[in-house]
């Protein structure tokens, strides 16, 4: 279960990421759509878990292993953009957030 301040630094970290994937890393991104589903923060804040969602699809695995390649410059950038608010940056980890493929198989065997 978690706490009110580890809630609070995930809706902080979901909103900047979110940010730096629309306006500041089109680079690595190669002309997708990357969405920051959740964020989970561990109890000690030093480590977030970031689900994201690709789309489209096609380029899903090549755009996250240069996200996860560019780790680094994303949490330098969060660090920046959050300094004032958090002492400890977290270490990012990330996640391909498949939840949407999932809903979208079970849509496609109801409706057949």
């Amino acid at each position: 279960m978690d706490s009110t301040r580890q809630k609070k630094v995930s809706r902080l970290v979901q909103k900047e990421l979110s940010e730096i994937f629309r306006s500041e890393v089109n680079d690595i991104l190669m002309g997708t759509m990357v969405s920051v589903s959740v964020v989970r923060v561990s109890p000690d804040m030093g480590y977030a878990k970031v689900y994201l969602s690709i789309f489209p699809g096609e380029k899903k695995d090549e755009v996250f292993s240069s996200i996860v390649d560019d780790g680094s410059r994303i949490r330098f950038l969060l660090g920046k953009r959050t300094g004032k608010q958090l002492r400890i940056i977290p270490e990012l980890q990330f996640f391909i957030d498949d939840s949407l493929d999932y809903v979208q198989r079970i849509d496609d065997l109801l409706n057949e």
